[in-house]
C-alpha cells in the first residue's frame, strides 16, 4: 500500500462519519438480490408456457448468474473513475428497461437474451454498494453496517424464493419479471438526494485492473473469496439433494436449507455488538466455526437435523467471517475500492460455481460422508488460513 493510500484509509478509518449506510442503499441491495434469486422458481413455469423443456429453461437462469457474476470487474473499475451513485443509477435504469423487456419477451431466445442482459446491470449494484459503504462508513462501523446491507439482500433472497412460486403460479412468470422493474424505480427515486462520496484521482481502466491485481494482499483476500465462495455457496447447494436423496421430498428439503436465510439475519445483527470488542480477525475465527461445525455434522449423517444445522452454521459463517473479508477488502486499497470490491465479488461468484462441479461427481454417486467430510476439512484449512492472514495485515496496519 502507498503512503498516500495508507493516509486515506487511516483518516476515513479513525474520523467521524455516519454508523450505517442509507437506506437507500440497503433498498438497492435488496432488489438486486430479489431479482436474481426470483429466476429459479420460475423455470417450470417458464417451460410450461413456452412449450420448451426444463432443461432449455434453465439456460434463463445459467445466462442470468454467469453475467451477473462476470462482469462486475467492469462495474468495479466504472465505479472507481465515474463514481458510485453515477453507476447504480446506470445499472439500475439498464436493469430496469432489461427487466420490463424480458417481461413481454415473446419466445425463449429472447428471454435468454433479455435477462442475461438483466443479469449483467443488477450485477453493478451489490458490488457497488459495498464499495459506497467503505467510502462513507468509518472503519469501527464498517462491518456493521456492511451486515446490515447483507442483512437486506437476505430479505431480498428469502422472499424473491418465496413470492416466486406464488406469484408464478398465479399471475404468471411474466408479472415476477415485472416486480423488480417497479423496485428499480424506487430505488432510483430514493438515491436522489445520495451526494457522491469523495474519490482518490480516477485512474484507466486497465492501470486500475492491473494494479489491483499486482497487489500481495488483494491477491491474498480475493483467493480467500474463491474458496470461500466454493466451501459456503458452491456445497450449499447440495445441501437440498444430500436430503432428496434420502426419500424426502424437494419442499420439505428446501425448508431445511431455508435455515440459511434466518441464519444469517439473526447472525447479522450479531455483528454490530461484536466488532466493536473484537478485532476482525477473532469474528473471522468465530465465523469459520460454523461451516467446519454444519460440514462434520453432516458427513456423520445426512438427516432433517443435520441438514438444518449445517445451513444454519454457513448463515453464521456468512455473516460473521464474509462480512470481515469483505470489510478487509474495502481498506487495502482505498484509491482503487471499487475495482477491488468488484474482483473480490467476482471471485466469490466463480468460486461457488467451481466449488458445485467439483463435488458433483461425488454428488451423483451418493457419496455424501465423503464429499461432506472433504469439505469440513477444507472449511478449517480456509477458517485458519483467513484468521492468519487477517491477523498478520492487522499488526501490520493497525
Amino acid at each position: 500500500m502507498s503512503t498516500a493510500d495508507q493516509g486515506d484509509q487511516q483518516n476515513h478509518d479513525a474520523g467521524p462519519g455516519p454508523s450505517r449506510a442509507p437506506l437507500a442503499i440497503g433498498l438497492a441491495s435488496f432488489t438486486s438480490s430479489f431479482d436474481r434469486f426470483a429466476v429459479s422458481p420460475l423455470l417450470v413455469f417458464l417451460a410450461l408456457d413456452l412449450g420448451v423443456s426444463l432443461a432449455q429453461s434453465v439456460a434463463v437462469a445459467g445466462v442470468y448468474f454467469l453475467a451477473y457474476g462476470f462482469t462486475q470487474p467492469l462495474w468495479g473499475m466504472l465505479s472507481d473513475r465515474y463514481g458510485r451513485l453515477r453507476v447504480m443509477r446506470l445499472a439500475l435504469v439498464g436493469a430496469g428497461l432489461a427487466g420490463a423487456a424480458s417481461a413481454v419477451a415473446p419466445g425463449l431466445g429472447w428471454l435468454i437474451l433479455l435477462r442475461g442482459l438483466t443479469g449483467a446491470l443488477f450485477g453493478g449494484i451489490i458490488p457497488t454498494a459495498i464499495t459506497f459503504i467503505g467510502d462513507t462508513v468509518p472503519g469501527r462501523h464498517r462491518q456493521s453496517a456492511l451486515a446490515d446491507n447483507m442483512a437486506a439482500t437476505a430479505v431480498g433472497t428469502a422472499l424473491a424464493t418465496a413470492v416466486a412460486g406464488v406469484v408464478g403460479s398465479t399471475l404468471g412468470w411474466r408479472v415476477m419479471f415485472a416486480l423488480p422493474v417497479l423496485l428499480a424505480v424506487a430505488c432510483l427515486l430514493a438515491l436522489r438526494p445520495l451526494a457522491e462520496p469523495e474519490r482518490g484521482t480516477a485512474q484507466g481502466l486497465w492501470r486500475s485492473l492491473a494494479r489491483t491485481l499486482s497487489h500481495g494482499w488483494m491477491l491474498a483476500i480475493i483467493a480467500l473469496a474463491f474458496v470461500e465462495g466454493a466451501v459456503v455457496l458452491g456445497l450449499l447447494t447440495l445441501l437440498a439433494p444430500a436430503l432428496q436423496d434420502q426419500g424426502l421430498d424437494a419442499a420439505t428439503a428446501g425448508l431445511a436449507v431455508a435455515a440459511y436465510g434466518a441464519a444469517t439475519l439473526v447472525a447479522s445483527r450479531l455483528v454490530k455488538p461484536l466488532a466493536r470488542r473484537w478485532p476482525a480477525h477473532r469474528l473471522i475465527a468465530l465465523g469459520g466455526l460454523g461451516m467446519v461445525a454444519g460440514y462434520a455434522a453432516v458427513a456423520l449423517q445426512v438427516s432433517i437435523g443435520t441438514v438444518v444445522f449445517a445451513a444454519a452454521g454457513l448463515g453464521w459463517t456468512w455473516a460473521l467471517m464474509h462480512t470481515a473479508l469483505q470489510s478487509w477488502a474495502t481498506v487495502v486499497l482505498p484509491q482503487l475500492r471499487g475495482t477491488a470490491v468488484s474482483l473480490f465479488a467476482a471471485a466469490l461468484f466463480a468460486g461457488s460455481s467451481v466449488g458445485a462441479l467439483v463435488a458433483g461427481p461425488l454428488a451423483d454417486a451418493g457419496r455424501w460422508a465423503a464429499l461432506f467430510g472433504v469439505t469440513a476439512a477444507v472449511a478449517g484449512l480456509v477458517a485458519v488460513l483467513a484468521y492468519a492472514l487477517r491477523r498478520a495485515y492487522h499488526r501490520r496496519h493497525p
